[in-house]
């Protein structure tokens, strides 16, 4: 078997992995763009992950996660010179240190038992590895590797050619290399000889693959070269990963491809390079030398024996959470059959033209909707809308299911409230109906009864326009619909809305879909005018002043009408409602023994 190896077979060395690299990227790039220093953001914390994607997923500047240009393009872009890249390289490799993994492959390489292994990485840990096992071993017993990068390619040539085994061979060049691929235009293509020697080695061994990604489209093309072959891979093809389900396509249609020429294909899911090793070296004869050596760097057992605090935990709160329980919820939905394939999208508009009012999601010649029976069959009967019954919902494994009712949820939160709901793709949203004119002066004063508390909360106007700049604003809740500990919980964050005006395609609109995050930006990159505006607002806000917005939107959403919601108020017989009934009291935590940390007085 020969190896592959890529940047995640160094993560537990302290080198940065590609997605690492990308996430620093991301993060040098969002501040030079909001005019923030470094300092000012924390790149471990998930919220500002959260508002460093969003911005991207706002702008042009990168390709979309998960794009096989995605590192390239952004390294590009931090460090457009090669001499920055190779420095910033060196940096990243300085940090590094020989990991179990390491030590196990090294070994392997020592004994003779890996002939070859292939790499992306520029770092020096398996070459120094297998040095290091080597010199354990007498003279005569030793196996040497040669180590060939891409401006040393001539000695990969030479080791194919001799099969002078073993060869660690870099793909990318290495830490030393004048010449190394990090861009886009570097990537392109990879070196007529190393490539000839990748695709040969394919053609007489089998191939291990850890911590490879597959975004080079470069490397990805060789190995489809390889697949060309009579008897590629003949000992088989084994793609290790943390999860199947986070394969690129790429990788997904080159093992397909694989498996479809009989090529024997098996997807490994492992946490670590050095679980790997770990399962390895258990099966694997070494000398007795080398194992030593090996076991000498096992990591330190993660789990530990401990004296478990004995005094029992305080029965007051610690934590508020903004979250509702709910404590019941649909479970069923109206199966309708239609005899033609038709989305969400078009099934929603089909009902809106017809002003029937329903929630549904699509799959495919099947529909699963609540609203009015009858409504519904008229205005999809261009469809060939019939009744079939009714379609469990279960929410945990129907991603469909999960939308569904996270639709209806925001729909009867809403229904006989001065709310307005926003759907978007990555999350809803409700604002406050500002007064429009000629309203019916009896639901006026309702609506006014109804916000009452929270404007006391607020302690500010819910609804008018920004200061200086006369863009409307309204508050709002960012709602979420989330399992925890085995119960469902609406969540919700208080957030101003402004209305900011932008171009999109060559017109002026609503920001409303722009914003989604307390640092969102304009489509045209012009920056978020009401920013400074919201931040002063929310200031002065503390921890007292929180926690009464928190119980202010809690009684409206619970108390106001009942905690009883239906989406539509539908009569017996006439449809499915969704039906939902949500906890007034918000969720609370508390720790699960008491310390003395809780007695502080300051």
């Amino acid at each position: 078997m020969a190896w592959f190896l890529g940047a995640g077979a160094s993560a537990a060395s302290g080198i940065p992995t590609g997605y690492a690299m990308i996430r620093d990227f991301k993060a040098q790039i969002f501040c030079r763009e909001m005019n923030l220093s470094k300092r000012e953001i924390d790149t471990s914390d998930q919220i500002w992950i959260d508002r460093i994607d969003a911005f991207f997923r706002k702008t042009s500047l990168l390709p979309p996660d998960g794009d096989p240009t995605e590192y390239a393009k952004a390294f590009e872009a931090v460090y457009p010179q090669p001499r920055h890249r190779r420095q910033y390289i060196d940096d990243a490799i300085s940090k590094g240190s020989l990991c179990f993994g390491h030590k196990v492959l090294g070994s392997l390489i020592a004994s003779g038992q890996t002939d070859c292994v292939f790499t992306t990485n520029f770092d020096p840990l398996i070459e120094e590895a297998a040095h290091l096992a080597n010199s354990i071993l007498p003279i005569d017993n030793q196996n040497r590797p040669t180590v060939a990068a891409i401006d040393s390619a001539d000695r990969a040539m030479r080791c194919l050619n001799e099969s002078d085994w073993p060869l660690v061979a870099k793909l990318h060049g290495d830490y030393q290399s004048v010449s190394i691929k990090n861009t886009g235009s570097e990537l392109e293509e990879q070196d007529a000889r190393m490539r000839h020697v990748l695709v040969e080695v394919g053609k007489r061994l089998g191939m291990v693959f850890v911590g490879y990604s597959g975004r080079d489209a470069s490397v990805m093309e060789v190995l489809n070269a390889v697949l060309d072959a009579p008897s590629p891979f003949p000992n088989g093809l084994y793609w290790l990963t943390s999860s199947a389900s986070r394969l690129l396509p790429a990788v997904s249609e080159f093992l397909s491809r694989a498996l479809a020429t009989g090529v024997d294909v098996a997807i490994v899911e492992c946490a670590t390079f050095d679980e790997l090793a770990a399962q390895i070296i258990k099966a694997t004869d070494l000398p007795q030398r080398l194992f030593d050596w090996v076991m000498e760097g096992r990591p330190t057992p993660r789990l530990v024996p401990v004296q478990l605090p004995t005094a029992e935990a305080r029965s007051f709160p610690i934590l508020r959470y903004s979250s509702l329980l709910i404590e019941s919820m649909p479970g069923k939905a109206r199966r309708i059959k239609l005899t033609q394939h038709a989305t969400s999208p078009v099934v929603r508009e089909m009902l809106k033209e017809k002003g029937v009012r329903a929630t549904v999601a699509s799959k495919g010649r099947e529909i699963a909707v609540f609203g009015k029976d009858r409504d519904i069959i008229e205005a999809l009967a261009p469809l060939g809308a019939t009744l079939d019954g009714e379609v469990e919902l279960d929410l945990t494994t129907d991603s469909w299911a999960m939308g569904l009712v996270y639709d209806a949820l925001v729909r009867a939160l809403t229904r006989h409230l001065p709310l307005i709901p926003l759907y978007k793709r990555f999350g809803h949203s409700v604002v406050i109906a500002s007064p429009r004119k000629g309203e019916d002066l009896e639901e006026g004063r309702r609506n006014a009864s109804l916000l009452y508390n929270l404007r006391q909360a607020y302690k500010s106007d819910l609804t008018g326009t920004v200061p200086g700049l006369g863009l409307p604003f309204q508050e709002g809740l960012f709602l979420k619909l989330e399992q925890a500990n085995g119960r469902w919980w609406l969540g919700f964050e208080p957030y101003t809305f402004v209305q900011t005006p932008h171009r999109h395609e060559g017109n002026l609109a609503s920001v409303e879909e722009a914003n989604t995050d307390p640092m969102s930006v304009r489509r045209d990159r012009g920056g978020d005018p009401a920013g400074d505006w919201r931040r002063e607002r929310w200031a002065q806000r503390y921890n007292r002043n929180w926690a009464s917005i928190i119980d202010a939107w809690a009684q409206l959403l619970t108390k106001a009408n009942g905690n009883t919601k239906r989406a539509f108020g539908l009569p017996d017989g006439t449809g499915i409602d969704a039906v939902f009934t949500i906890s007034s009291m918000t969720g609370w935590s508390r720790p699960g023994h008491h310390d003395v940390y809780f007695d502080r007085t300051t």
